[in-house]
């Protein structure tokens, strides 16, 4: 999708903000036992640590892991939504883990290999399922909205 750094940079900087959003309330809402207005409040505390976290982690180091890892399946003359989500589940495979240990080691009360494996345990259903039918085609649209392509 994107054709230049700088489409990169918006991409990965709405992906991580709408991703990390997504995933903090429902951390939250496990922590608080539901969904309640508030959660949508609370999670907005984390924002600011787990956003920029995740941009720097995704944009310089797994997305470039990433591609490599789904071109070991994948074949440049594939399908490229089939390619797309075959990074997309890459992406949610490397980021899951780092990023539930980050959480653990920031906003958890116990910070041990239990609770991290627990906290990965988790998320990563959750990740793989709002990436694939949420987050990743809200964010392509939005994507394509501001960077239209000329015909």
């Amino acid at each position: 999708m994107p054709k230049n750094k700088f489409q990169d940079v918006i991409f990965t900087a709405i992906m991580a903000t709408i991703m990390v959003y997504g995933m903090i309330v429902y951390n939250v809402a496990l922590n608080m036992g539901g969904v309640r207005g508030e959660t949508f409040i609370a999670a907005l505390h984390e924002m600011p640590i787990m956003v920029p976290i995740a941009f720097i982690l995704e944009f310089f180091v797994v997305g470039k892991i990433a591609r490599m890892l789904a071109f070991t399946v994948m074949r440049p003359d594939d399908r490229p939504q089939f390619i797309t989500y075959a990074i997309s589940i890459c992406i949610c495979c490397i980021m899951c883990p780092i990023m539930s240990l980050i959480a653990t080691i920031l906003f958890k009360d116990t910070k041990d290999f239990p609770t991290w494996i627990q906290t990965w345990g988790m998320n990563f259903p959750m990740a793989i399922l709002y990436q694939m039918f949420y987050c990743g085609p809200l964010v392509r649209l939005i994507f394509r909205a501001i960077f239209r392509e000329k015909k």
